[in-house]
């Protein structure tokens, strides 16, 4: 029988496009077109019609053998039904949550996907500051919410994949040198995830346990739609990445200092040839000078053209690809659901010979045999592997470094081929660098990873208000990584080799009571008690040599040195009790409480167990006096308080032996030795208070919405290395000490400025939030805590600062705070507080507009305040590679303050030195001042267009999507020169350091993906 019929919104305003019409038990289906209509031909023996529609109520309506039915569709008012995963995945109806919750869908997240989930979310959470490390391929990403907690952690959220707690540990940290090989969130496959829910402060995690302290963020997989019989969907992306800046160089000077330079060896043979500066001679002006690529004729270099090469560093960037294809099969009936899904995404960097794939299958299962029971399922296993990923920071593996550190007229390309026909390394430079290429194609950093993460659980239903679950999660993996130099490396001339493999098991076992009771029509009730076991497991095994018998054959059969390996085995075990109710009042005033008691292996037994509680209260207003409004759609306030324990690693009790090599260690003799940490067994829990008010409005049928809240936070009792003195026979001890305060607010407003009934739909999304951050107090005695540095620069956190204090020497300045030069040069000054990492507030914008099948999107955000320190620029101008340091060179350069007169006073600095004597007196290590620089940006995060076909004739093809992408397009705005001001050396604490950075990607691609 064929039906149709027309669906429009219930206040007769326009029609519905693309609501989904399904015959009710079957995969039969439809959607409606631009004007609402719609035509189905249904088998006899159907006998209800559902039609769905984001924002809209589902309506099913009996068929009772018409030929036409229309059908009109209410608003939904998202508090009402909008539900939301929380703790211990436990459902909650938005509105009857007492703390600040922030969802993003996984559509949202598809429309520009990103390999690494976390990056996907900027701009999109308000509290959240989230850093990219840079663009290179495998690069970690940084998330904090609510600002820094701890003096001895990430401070990262605990990250919990459908219900199983996920490592986020680093495969390959850098601090300021090494290479980066990612972190654990970086397993995760954007194209499985159906919603990522971030639960920001202690007042909604406070059931995770001690990891929760600093949020958790919650990634749900897709499941199969339990409407369809069997379906299948595919999407794929493609991208390709260019660098979003690069440094601005000069080119009119070339290699040499004074201005002089002839090649000869590149080892000081010939003038200045040894030198990786660009003080040298003019260049472009008719000069032949003879150099490391001229020809050389009866022993004698020849005279080459002395001429720049303006894109030497932009052409050495090769165009980075990103491809990702994913496939999906879902089957269902009353009684099961399963989905799998498969991914491959291959990556070649913008860095030449650099690439990472992964390939990911998925599995998600649930049935419900019998009323009373039902089971789930899911399994993800992840390869990743890479044959290279790049080095970072000061180092000769770095190929960004010696773009630093360079000759302006080293015609880059001509590297490409980096040895001669005998064998011998072609280069630039033989007294500092590397041939890049060499370095790239040689000197190779591999990965290696499996890794498996899944839960089993069970649900048996008692009676109708009892229920008991049951389960076991498990993430599982090994990694292994392998670095090698090649003969005649610059840092390692006889080879270089190391291997090492990791491997990590947590298991958790749970079991929850649940109780849902209505005691009358307006008091309602639920409470859940249970358990959790965590079991920890790491084991490392490392070994590497620096000197290799053979070149080019790297195995440790070949070490011309002793094998150096390491070993070690860390356990953990945390054993839990927990409890969380609600009491409901007229489905309007909601009252929460929990409860957890951890039992930790990590803490003294007279300190190993410690309670913490949390209570939340959350009134509906509108619901509560019975408010209907057209003008006021819905108004909730919040209030709720925390505390969150926290314990420590493991072996922080009592001395542990360890072996080492001995100071002979080429009779190798091992020794036992004491490790330097002195350790504290009388160690307590570290906790956090928190402390939070909100309110959400919304007005207009849901046109217009706020989200506000303000929060206090603060963790005491921290657990943290403390330097003493070494006459005690160590260098640190391990104490509990320590306080950082945070408070903030944060806003999220919602909008729907334009909605026609011809189809057209503009929506706005702001997320603001500040966060002051300050360090109330360390241990007694100290006055400071150093949490890394660079070059001359500490990073520290002092009592009454903000937490990352960038601390390091000034220039030297008379009581008005002038420059004070000496014979034209400036001088090296005091140490002090030169900046702080932190930003002042983040914030970012979402504009999106739909006209019938065609969307457009884009994202604006930014970061506003912190400073951070640039070793790019301090090298940058010492080296004279820069585009800065054309000023002066011919005339020379009077700085800018004072100088003695000869009297005890001071008088305006009138003296002319070369623009090298003050670029190099002003720009380097010693003085930090001179590389701080804003760290504020605004950036053209995202921008996606796309056009749906609903469907395709009569074929079973629909949802064709296909979307032209682009992520990290522009900055719009920023203070620091020459790098991305959205970058670091790592994921850790120790941020606002930068050097060699390797440029932040901008990618633009396309987007398919259909479903059947």
């Amino acid at each position: 029988m064929r039906i149709t019929g027309t669906v429009i919104s219930a206040d007769g305003a326009w029609p519905l496009q693309g609501v989904t019409v399904v015959v009710v038990g079957s995969t039969i289906g439809t959607v409606t077109s631009m004007e609402g209509r719609y035509e189905i031909t249904v088998p006899a023996i159907a006998k209800k019609l559902r039609f769905s529609y984001i924002g809209y109520k589902t309506v099913e309506v009996e068929i009772a053998n018409r030929t036409v039915i229309d059908v009109e569709m209410e608003e939904e008012a998202i508090e009402v039904k909008e539900v939301t995963v929380t703790a211990l995945g436990i459902m909650r109806a938005e509105k009857a949550t007492g703390y600040a919750i922030q969802s993003v869908k996984g559509e949202e997240l598809a429309r520009t996907p990103e390999l690494n989930i976390v990056n996907s979310l900027q701009g999109r959470i308000s509290g959240a500051i989230i850093t990219n490390t840079s663009g290179a391929v495998g690069a970690s990403t940084r998330i904090v919410l609510r600002g820094v907690n701890s003096l001895s952690t990430d401070n990262q959220p605990l990250f919990v994949v459908d219900g199983v707690v996920l490592n986020n540990t680093n495969f390959g940290g850098t601090y300021t040198e090494g290479v980066n090989r990612g972190s654990g969130i970086a397993d995760i496959n954007p194209n499985d995830i159906e919603s990522v829910t971030v639960l920001k402060g202690p007042n909604a995690a406070a059931l995770y346990g001690s990891r929760a302290a600093n949020g958790v963020i919650i990634i749900k997989t897709r499941s199969a739609d339990t409407d369809k019989r069997f379906g299948v969907s595919f999407n794929s992306t493609t991208t390709f990445e260019r660098p979003l800046r690069l440094p601005d160089f000069q080119n009119v000077y070339g290699q040499g200092t004074n201005g002089q330079f002839e090649f000869y060896d590149g080892k000081g043979g010939g003038i200045n040839d040894h030198v990786d500066e660009s003080w040298g001679p003019k260049l472009d002006i008719g000069l032949m000078i003879p150099q490391w690529n001229s020809p050389v004729v009866g022993g004698v270099r020849q005279p080459t053209p002395w001429v720049s090469h303006p894109d030497n560093v932009k052409n050495f960037f090769e165009l980075g690809k990103t491809f990702s294809n994913n496939i999906a099969i879902e089957s269902a009936a009353d009684n099961y659901a399963v989905r799998f899904s498969y991914t491959n995404s291959m990556q070649t960097g913008m860095i030449p010979n650099t690439d990472q794939e992964k390939n990911s299958v998925n599995l998600n299962a649930t049935a419900s045999p019998y009323k009373f029971l039902a089971f789930t399922a899911n399994a993800t296993y992840i390869n990743t592997y890479s044959k290279n990923l790049p080095a970072y920071g000061y180092s000769g593996q770095n190929v960004m470094q010696q773009f630093m550190w360079f000759g302006r007229q080293v015609d880059v390309a001509d590297l490409k081929q980096y040895t001669y026909p005998d064998g011998s390394k072609r280069n630039w430079n033989y007294s500092y660098h590397n041939n890049p290429y060499f370095t790239l194609y040689e000197n190779l950093n591999g990965i290696d990873r499996d890794r498996l993460l899944g839960q089993a659980t069970s649900t048996i239903k008692f009676t109708d208000w009892l229920s008991l679950k049951t389960g076991i999660g498990v993430d599982y993996y090994t990694n292994y990584n392998n670095a090698r130099s090649a003969y005649g490396d610059i840092e390692s001339p006889y080879g270089f080799l190391s291997e090492s493999k990791r491997t990590f098991r947590e298991v958790n076992t749970d079991f929850m009571f649940m109780i849902n009771k209505s005691f009358t029509e307006k008091l309602a009730f639920s409470f859940n008690l249970g358990g959790n076991r965590m079991e920890q497991f790491t084991q490392s095994l490392s070994a590497y040599i620096t000197e290799l018998s053979v070149p080019d054959v790297y195995t440790f059969e070949n070490a011309k040195v002793p094998v150096v390996t390491m070993n070690y085995i860390t356990k953990k075990r945390i054993n839990s009790l927990y409890f969380n109710g609600q009491f409901i009042w007229k489905n309007a005033l909601f009252f929460d409480f929990t409860g957890r008691n951890d039992w930790s292996s990590t803490l003294p037994a007279g300190n190993n167990s410690y309670f913490y509680p949390s209570v939340n209260v959350s009134a509906v207003l509108t619901d509560l006096f019975d408010i209907q409004s057209r003008k006021l759609s819905f108004a909730k306030l919040r209030a709720g308080w925390a505390q969150v324990g926290a314990d420590t690693d493991p072996y922080q009790l009592q001395p542990v032996y360890r072996f080492d090599d001995g100071w002979n260690s080429g009779t190798k003799l091992a020794q036992i030795y004491i490790p330097n940490d002195l350790p504290n067994p009388n160690l307590k829990p570290q906790r956090t208070n928190s402390f939070e008010i909100g309110a959400d409005l919304r007005f207009f049928m849901n046109r217009l919405a706020f989200d506000l809240t303000y929060y206090s936070q603060s963790t005491y009792d921290q657990i943290i290395r403390m330097p003493i003195s070494a006459t005690t026979g160590y260098t640190s001890t391990i104490v509990n000490a320590g306080q950082i305060d945070n408070r903030g607010v944060e806003l999220s407003v919602n909008g729907i400025p334009v909605k026609t009934r011809s189809g057209f739909e503009w929506n706005v999304g702001v997320n603001f939030s500040r966060n002051v951050n300050k360090v109330r107090k360390l241990a007694e005695g100290l006055d400071q805590y150093v949490l890394g540095g660079y070059w001359s620069l500490d990073v520290l956190a002092i009592p009454g600062e903000p937490f990352g204090v960038l601390y390091g020497y000034d220039f030297m300045r008379n009581d008005e705070g002038k420059v004070i030069h000496i014979d034209g040069l400036p001088l090296q000054g005091d140490i002090k507080k030169l900046g702080n990492y932190t930003p002042d507030w983040v914030a970012g914008v979402t504009n999106s507009v739909r006209y019938k099948n065609l969307t457009f999107s884009a994202l604006v955000d930014a970061r506003w305040g912190g400073e951070i320190y640039s070793m790019t620029n301090t090298w940058g101008r010492y080296a004279g590679v820069l585009k800065e340091t054309l000023k002066g060179r011919e005339g020379g350069i009077v700085g800018v303050g004072v100088m003695p007169d000869g009297q005890g006073r001071w008088t305006e600095n009138d003296v002319v030195v070369s623009a090298e004597e003050y670029n190099k007196a002003a720009y380097n290590n010693n003085i930090a001042y001179s590389s701080i620089f804003d760290a504020s940006f605004v950036k053209l995060r995202e921008v996606q267009i796309g056009y749906t076909i609903p469907k395709l004739g009569k074929s079973s093809i629909r949802n064709i999507s296909i979307s032209l992408v682009g992520r990290n397009l522009a900055i719009l705005y920023a203070r620091v020169p020459h790098i991305d001001p959205e970058t670091a050396f790592s994921n850790s604490n120790v941020q606002g350091l930068e050097f060699g950075q390797h440029p932040t990607a901008r990618s633009i691609g396309v987007n398919l993906s259909f479903k059947f």
